[in-house]
């Protein structure tokens, strides 16, 4: 099992990953817009569970919001 300080950092990493990527990525109309807005929420959804030390609901936040960056990246 990681320990607390191993499992902080990935997080913390995928959440700097997810800030470079995001400017990658283009708002084409109204509806890449709101993907957009809905994959930073959940961004801060996962900061929010890093503070309470909730591991796994942080982790599983932002890689939801990668797999919608993603998505509208490729689009």
């Amino acid at each position: 099992m990681a320990d607390e300080k191993s499992e902080e950092k990935r997080i913390l990493d995928d959440i700097r990953m997810f800030d470079e990527n995001v400017k990658r990525a283009t708002q084409k109309d109204e509806r890449a817009v709101r993907i957009l807005d809905l994959a930073n929420r959940y961004r801060i959804d996962a900061e929010y569970y890093l503070k309470k030390k909730d591991f796994v609901t942080s982790f599983g936040c932002i890689n939801y919001a990668h797999g919608l960056l993603d998505a509208l990246i490729k689009w």
